[in-house]
């Protein structure tokens, strides 16, 4: 099995970022994404001064290259590796839908723990 060539970082103490996390190990073609949570020293060393101790106000996701990227835009390379994929990447290019889709991730990403709730996980290796 080849190396994952991204790493998506998500918040491993939201309910609805575990289940989501989930659901696209389930549903990605392929193992090119390495998921990894927020709240472990590998989230920490991979952001670096991107990292701020606490909950994150959204996804990341490092690239091969190191680039970095922050919420929905986190997701958006995903998309061709989903099955069913390619309608969401198609929805995305529409640019009325682009602002709409914003607005709602930081709405979510706002009252997620309210919403959806909290879980407890200890991620191996992490002191945070």
């Amino acid at each position: 099995m080849a190396q994952p060539h991204r790493i998506l970082i998500y918040d491993g103490q939201c309910r609805l970022c575990v289940t989501a996390k989930e659901t696209l190990e389930r549903r990605a073609d392929g193992g090119d994404v390495r998921f990894v949570p927020y709240q472990s020293d590998e989230a920490a060393h991979y952001l670096g001064f991107d990292y701020r101790p606490g909950r994150p106000d959204a996804a990341f996701l490092v690239e091969d290259d190191g680039t970095i990227k922050k919420g929905l835009d986190a997701f958006v390379p995903l998309l061709p590796g989903l099955h069913g994929g390619w309608l969401l990447l198609a929805l995305w290019r529409v640019p009325l839908l682009r602002p709409l889709a914003y607005a709602l991730y930081r709405v979510i990403a706002r009252y997620r723990y309210q919403w959806f709730g909290a879980v407890t996980i200890s991620p191996p290796g992490s002191s945070r």
